[in-house]
């Protein structure tokens, strides 16, 4: 038995440690390691800078590997003592019966267990089919050969198939990629729409406002010419009160005219135009919902670090130097700079968003 693990471990030896076959062109990388120099080329196919040995994880700064050409003319000796071992293991060391310690000679095709004289008697494989086990290796090696070509068939099939997932996978990163370009190139399309729309609204504004300007302008200059009238009318009434009564009626008809001719100009009043954007419904509908959800929040200067610097609102807080004025707090912020609110909660999901 000894012997049978010293061939194992000369057999492991003599294997490939990825594909696990007898090692085909041996070659011997950084850390000592030996593979088959096809199978260390797959490998590392496609890497760059670092080349992990399969084994032991080193990392191989290049493709630095050398042949191992000692290995090579070992290898074919180790090939043939394997075989002529094996070979001679098979004949001298037969398997025993587990229960009866007898050779075992026949292979019940019933059970598919191997028998040996005392187990074929037993009550259990007496109308069972058995056979000499060169017999039954023979037909079952026929059987198990008519297997590959399905399983090879099969092997086959499944790496198609698996090649087709691999397009997919591809074409689904082509398609999502397609829809990101899209959908980039419709919310630029969407930004110079409001962009066009904000600059159109900026010149109506203003359009307006200059008109408006204008009107009112006109209206005070109306206003003020009003004023003064009234004023000379109000002096030249005052003045002829005084005078003596020849000199008062004289020309009073023309200060009556004057009097029931006065008409006070409108005050100009103004509103500005509605002007409705044209924006999607869905845009209205979001703005409620972030205003029904909207939380007025203040910051709390008890716990803001000395280096924040918090508005008298406490709305807005920006880093600077450290304040040296601020009175001792448990409450504030030491080891790095960070600032509560005064506002808080006992449960429930939150977000914020911060400018």
């Amino acid at each position: 038995m000894a012997f049978v693990a010293s061939l194992t471990d000369l057999q492991a030896e003599a294997s490939c440690l990825i594909c696990l076959d007898y090692l085909k062109d041996p070659i011997t990388i950084a850390c000592g390691h030996n593979f088959c120099h096809p199978c260390i080329q797959q490998c590392w196919e496609g890497l760059e800078d670092i080349f992990p040995c399969p084994n032991c994880l080193h990392h191989c700064l290049d493709k630095n590997y050398r042949k191992n050409l000692q290995f090579c003319h070992m290898l074919d000796t180790v090939k043939q003592l394997l075989t002529t071992k094996s070979n001679s293991i098979q004949r001298k060391e037969k398997p025993l019966c587990d229960k009866h310690n007898l050779q075992l000679d026949l292979f019940c095709e019933n059970d598919l267990e191997l028998l040996c004289p005392r187990c074929r008697m037993s009550s259990q494989h007496l109308d069972h089919h058995l056979m000499p086990i060169d017999q039954a290796a023979s037909s079952h090696r026929r059987r198990l050969k008519g297997y590959m070509k399905p399983l090879r068939e099969q092997v086959e099939l499944v790496e198609n198939e698996s090649e087709t997932q691999k397009l997919k996978f591809i074409e689904l990163m082509m398609t999502v990629e397609n829809k990101k370009s899209e959908l980039n190139f419709d919310f630029e399309q969407v930004n110079q729409f409001l962009s066009k729309q904000y600059d159109d609204k900026v010149v109506n504004l203003v359009t307006e406002e200059r008109g408006i300007k204008e009107k009112l302008i006109e209206n005070k200059t109306l206003l003020s010419g009003h004023i003064s009238a009234i004023k000379h009318l109000l002096f030249k009434i005052t003045e002829k009160c005084v005078q003596p009564d020849l000199e008062l009626l004289t020309e009073v008809d023309t200060i009556y005219s004057r009097y029931e001719n006065l008409k006070t100009p409108a005050v100009f009043s103004y509103e500005f135009t509605e002007d409705r954007w044209d924006l999607p419904i869905l845009y209205f509908n979001l703005k409620r919902m972030i205003s029904i959800f909207q939380v007025d929040l203040t910051f709390d200067p008890e716990t803001a670090h000395t280096n924040l610097i918090i508005s008298e609102d406490r709305k807005h807080v920006k880093y600077g130097k450290i304040q040296t004025n601020l009175s001792f707090n448990p409450k504030r912020f030491t080891g790095y700079p960070a600032v509560l609110s005064s506002e808080g909660f006992d449960a429930g999901r939150h977000f914020w968003q911060v400018e």
